[in-house]
């Protein structure tokens, strides 16, 4: 299995350490910072809708957009448990097509760097800029290239948890930045025996100032740039970077 098929199973265990409330907190404080609208925002790569889930909860007027029925089939059992009026949409973030115009659209957890290619990226960027509000924003977080040589590199993680067993084994190709993930995840059933899934994506990176181009190039002003969930500026060896970009009002 691929494309996020089985991985859509297991994403929410395997990212449980990850507090959805005080990523979506991070991200308001950089809408307030950058003068945006707590209006309409855009979840872009929206996975299960955990995030999209905490965005509605502090008022948001929340949209998800996932390529992964799968995903998505996830964030609508939250939606139905919390009964939040999140809209969720299966599309390919490069084909992005709104109904109206967005006040800020993020992208988190990587969603970025799970694009196919720099072409891609462009794509993205020019979709989200051509629904993005006059002075709107985009956020969003992308790794770097140092964390995708020097710690996904070629590594092999192993993550146990009560009912399943994940090995994720990395494969790094220094041309272009890209780290092509296998994933083998092992669930226990009632009788104690094992069932055995595999899935794997590939993720890419590449230098800030390719990035600050094409966002310039798709008609945003870079506003903000930080190290990963703070407001300190990008170091040499930071792992994520944190892009806030407004739309520029012509």
């Amino acid at each position: 299995m691929s494309g996020y098929h089985c991985f859509a199973s297991f994403y929410d265990i395997l990212t449980e350490n990850i507090s959805y409330r005080e990523r979506a907190e991070y991200f308001d404080a950089l809408v307030r910072k950058h003068g945006g609208r707590k209006n309409i925002l855009l979840d872009l790569a929206c996975g299960t809708g955990s995030l999209s889930e905490a965005f509605s909860e502090m008022g948001y007027d929340v949209i998800g957009v996932d390529s992964s029925e799968e995903m998505l089939n996830a964030a609508l059992d939250k939606k139905f448990d919390s009964g939040h009026n999140i809209q969720y949409l299966c599309q390919d973030m490069t084909k992005l097509d709104m109904f109206g115009t967005i006040d800020v659209t993020v992208c988190a957890l990587d969603g970025i760097n799970h694009l196919s290619s720099l072409a891609d990226i462009e794509k993205t960027f020019e979709r989200v800029s051509l629904f993005c509000e006059p002075e709107g924003l985009f956020l969003f977080d992308i790794n770097t290239p140092h964390k995708h040589k020097n710690i996904l590199g070629n590594n092999t993680f192993v993550y146990d948890f009560d009912d399943v067993y994940c090995v994720w084994q990395n494969s790094y190709s220094e041309k272009d930045n890209r780290v092509e993930m296998s994933l083998d995840f092992f669930e226990r059933g009632e009788n104690g025996s094992y069932t055995r899934y595999e899935d794997g994506f590939s993720e890419i990176a590449f230098d800030e100032d390719i990035i600050d181009g094409l966002l310039e190039k798709c008609g945003f002003e870079i506003v903000g740039k930080y190290d990963y969930d703070s407001f300190d500026p990008p170091r040499a060896d930071s792992e994520k970077l944190v892009y806030a970009a407004k739309k520029a009002d012509r």
